[in-house]
């Protein structure tokens, strides 16, 4: 049977922290499902568009990673997509406790469903997008935080 994985998030904006986690799941699944979260009512940096055409042209060369776009709980979005598990990064202790949380219920909700955890690469682990956001509003340079793809859309 073939282990697809979803990686989920807001992706506002997608960090070269976040594609490091995605390299590395690559050898752990067969197909990496980029799930970018919608929520219409939150504003973001990145329209939602712009967001999954980055990612999809920052692992163009890689037919294993999807991108999509997906609304609702992550754990309806792996049923309706046969993905069996999901990845997610932790960069700290905090990381820890707000994603065993989260994994913790996700198995009440859908118990098949199993949350991988990599820790953060060192010298990844400072990068959030939350950061990232805030310096490139306040005008800072970001080019060393997120990939190249990501950073041409957030210029435009």
């Amino acid at each position: 049977m073939k282990k697809i994985a979803v990686f989920a998030g807001s992706f506002d904006p997608f960090t070269r922290a976040h594609e490091d986690l995605v390299r590395r799941g690559l050898h752990l699944f067969d197909e990496i499902i980029i799930a970018i979260g919608v929520n219409s009512a939150k504003k973001g940096l990145m329209p939602f568009d712009d967001r999954e055409a980055g990612i999809a042209e920052l692992f163009k060369q890689e037919d294993r990673v999807v991108v999509r776009q997906f609304t609702g709980l992550t754990v309806s979005f792996c049923t309706a997509v046969g993905a069996r598990y999901m990845l997610r990064g932790l960069r700290n202790g905090n990381d820890f406790e707000f994603e065993n949380a989260i994994a913790q219920n996700n198995l009440l909700l859908a118990p098949a469903i199993e949350t991988y955890f990599l820790l953060a690469k060192s010298g990844l682990g400072h990068i959030s997008s939350t950061i990232v956001r805030d310096i490139f509003i306040n005008e800072g340079d970001v080019s060393g935080l997120v990939p190249y793809e990501i950073l041409s859309l957030m210029k435009k």
